[in-house]
């Protein structure tokens, strides 16, 4: 915590900025200093036996594939496969002891006004903090029968199967911690309805990030609003393919993606991965691509975003089916992601 220490000196002679003057040991600002946290409470993943536990120990790859077949639908905004992934998603969490809301709202768009439904699973509703993981559960009107397998049916699978695999550590880690809880969110409407721009595309995103700017919300005496209590905001999309592979795309979570690439590393030593090459690159790129995460990152939301760069070749195409996902490379991706979890949950297995 010396750097924390170094910043109060600092602000109390008057040489700091006057945004890094906050005080960083409430609610809504102990995500700026959650790293340090981690590192100082030796929760930093370094125990072979603990990142074992948490990526072999918990695999449940039958789980995973079980989910996908219940998401790998036809699921266009206002569908019947909408609404059946829609209920299971909502059903399926619920079963496993998260707090589920269902968003509800009215948009234009141009085929019309459009009713849409955002799903928010918390596992602990009361507590002030949330390690958000998002991805989109519609699909694309065309082609017709379009399925969406990594856009984005695995990564539906994914949340659900990190729920089910982690639900015993889960549940620790909620009487353990009560001040952060995990979040997912399911969006609806990414997909544009005649073509991309930014009026026709991520219509659940934005309503739920301007509702969210816009609701109060006040813990231990200091008063915030709803999008505050984001520590981090990690959105999962194009996911499945051989070659799935990750840029550092964002800089306000360059540290904790810089843990994404530690992890994997650490996998590969203890030969826990089965697959390559690397899915972490360490290199950032300003890559200007546009998905759910926008709305949070323009209201200074700590944003990981997670896409395979560049977009595999099935993208938008008839063929992003089920054949389309390498299972075994999912797999080792899954690994990586609930150690991740882990750590920044602080969970001991």
């Amino acid at each position: 915590m010396k750097g924390t220490v170094l910043n109060t000196l600092l602000c109390l002679v008057g040489f700091s900025k006057p945004g890094d003057c906050i005080d960083r040991s409430t609610w809504k600002n102990r995500k700026y200093t959650h790293l340090e946290t981690t590192f100082d409470n030796n929760f930093r993943s370094k125990n072979v036996n603990d990142i074992r536990y948490f990526a072999e120990g918990l695999r449940d790859d039958k789980d995973f594939e079980d989910n996908l077949d219940r998401v790998l639908l036809p699921r266009p905004v206002g569908s019947q496969g909408h609404r059946i992934v829609r209920e299971y998603i909502t059903s399926r969490l619920t079963n496993l002891g998260w707090d589920v809301l269902e968003h509800k709202f009215v948009d234009k768009t141009p085929h019309g006004d459009k009713d849409f439904t955002n799903i928010i699973a918390t596992l602990n509703p009361e507590a002030p903090r949330r390690m958000v993981v998002a991805c989109h559960y519609d699909s694309l009107i065309k082609p017709k029968g379009f399925l969406g397998a990594i856009d984005s049916a695995v990564p539906c699978a994914q949340m659900l199967n990190l729920a089910k695999t982690m639900k015993d550590d889960l549940k620790l880690q909620r009487r353990r911690d009560p001040d952060l809880s995990i979040q997912f969110l399911f969006f609806d409407g990414e997909e544009a309805f005649v073509s991309w721009t930014d009026d026709d595309s991520i219509y659940g995103s934005r309503m739920l990030a301007s509702k969210w700017a816009n609701e109060f919300y006040k813990w231990e005496g200091v008063e915030g609003r709803t999008l505050d209590r984001i520590d981090i905001f990690i959105l999962l999309d194009l996911i499945g393919t051989s070659d799935t592979k990750f840029f550092k795309l964002e800089t306000s979570t360059g540290d904790w993606y810089d843990r994404m690439v530690d992890i994997e590393g650490s996998l590969r030593r203890i030969n826990a991965l089965k697959t390559s090459p690397n899915f972490f690159n360490p290199r950032y790129i300003a890559a200007g691509i546009s998905d759910d995460h926008l709305p949070f990152k323009s209201r200074d939301v700590p944003i990981m975003h997670l896409i395979t760069a560049p977009f595999p070749k099935v993208w938008h195409k008839i063929t992003d089916d089920r054949s389309a996902i390498d299972f075994n490379r999912t797999s080792d991706l899954n690994k990586i992601l609930r150690v991740f979890t882990a750590e920044y949950l602080h969970m001991s297995p």
